[in-house]
């Protein structure tokens, strides 16, 4: 009688993620707009961080 397929031990080598990466370093300048790019390029201000948080409180409904 073999095992169960839940019984096998999983291989945890990574391997989807290492091909997702590859495609992503293949295909680096197609498919993205470059606005998306250049907002993603862009240098954060510690300024965004307060405004998340400030969005994250009035969501949880805390005012100030």
């Amino acid at each position: 009688m073999t095992r169960h397929l839940a019984d096998h031990e999983r291989s945890n080598d990574g391997s989807r993620l290492s091909r997702y990466i590859a495609i992503s370093r293949q295909d680096v300048d197609e498919g993205s707009h470059p606005a998306s790019k250049a907002l993603h390029a862009r240098q954060q201000t510690r300024l965004a961080g307060l405004k998340t948080r400030e969005f994250v409180e009035i969501e949880r409904g805390r005012s100030a």
